[in-house]
């Protein structure tokens, strides 16, 4: 899903500026809809960053013997992914092609590129194992030097806590769920919220809140034209999207209406 979003700017207050005249583009699981291409793996991440997105958002789980792979699911062609061994989820394919990728290959491509990356944990099972996955996250993320490059965004309550908590200050964290209103968020250390279309639509109000509050918004996942235009209208920060250069070739046709 999203989200955001995702920043890291004082590290990321350049980066995720609420002050830009119109949103960024944040490819959803990468730019997968492209020929060659499949939802989280490296080569979507690349082809991501060819098109100059933003950010490219991605998936992660942990296996049953702790490594960190990239998937949306938590299962991948049958294969229950926190139940399952590593050698296991890693031999699955996915649609180009391309083995489950590895959290740590994910990670060493994206120190090579220019988009930023926000990192989706997806909520397990296992309230113990979603913690030593967000702590094994932030530890590859040091690794490779990211740490200014990278957004963390969750459903999980859990994990949002965790990840405000032990994140590098400045880093970006995003709450995904959208039953935090922004003044909730902001409370709890939250660099913002990434809520859907259908729950932003509901509560547009949201939007002036967060940024009266210094908070940043991004919309998940706009895919329809006149929903792009919904969100640039009402000056959002960021937008995920399946179709990016859609998104991008609308924000470039964009005239002076487009400003916060």
């Amino acid at each position: 899903m999203v989200k955001h979003l995702f920043l890291g700017l004082a590290m990321a207050c350049v980066a995720l500026s609420a002050t830009a005249a119109k949103p960024e583009v944040i490819a959803h699981r990468g730019y997968w809809k492209t020929d060659g291409s499949a939802q989280n793996s490296i080569r979507a991440l690349v082809k991501a960053d060819s098109i100059h997105c933003f950010a490219s958002e991605f998936d992660v789980w942990m296996t049953a013997d702790s490594v960190l792979v990239v998937n949306h699911d938590a299962d991948v062609n049958g294969v229950h992914i926190e139940t399952s061994s590593s050698k296991k989820v890693l031999a699955q394919k996915l649609a180009n092609g391309e083995n489950v990728p590895t959290l740590e290959a994910y990670l060493a491509k994206a120190s090579k590129l220019n988009t930023r990356i926000v990192c989706e944990l997806k909520t397990h099972d296992s309230r113990s194992m979603e913690r030593a996955a967000a702590k094994a996250i932030l530890a590859l993320v040091k690794k490779y030097g990211l740490g200014d490059k990278v957004d963390y965004i969750v459903f999980s309550k859990d994990a949002f806590t965790y990840f405000v908590k032990h994140a590098p200050k400045g880093t970006g964290v995003y709450y995904l769920n959208g039953d935090y209103i922004p003044s909730q968020v902001k409370a709890m250390g939250g660099a913002g919220i990434d809520y859907s279309i259908k729950v932003m639509k509901k509560h547009p109000e949201w939007i002036a809140q967060c940024h009266d509050l210094g908070l940043l918004v991004n919309v998940w996942t706009v895919n329809a034209p006149e929903d792009m235009k919904w969100c640039i209208d009402r000056g959002v920060d960021f937008i995920t999207t399946n179709e990016p250069e859609l998104l991008q070739k609308m924000l470039k046709g964009c005239d002076g209406e487009c400003k916060k």
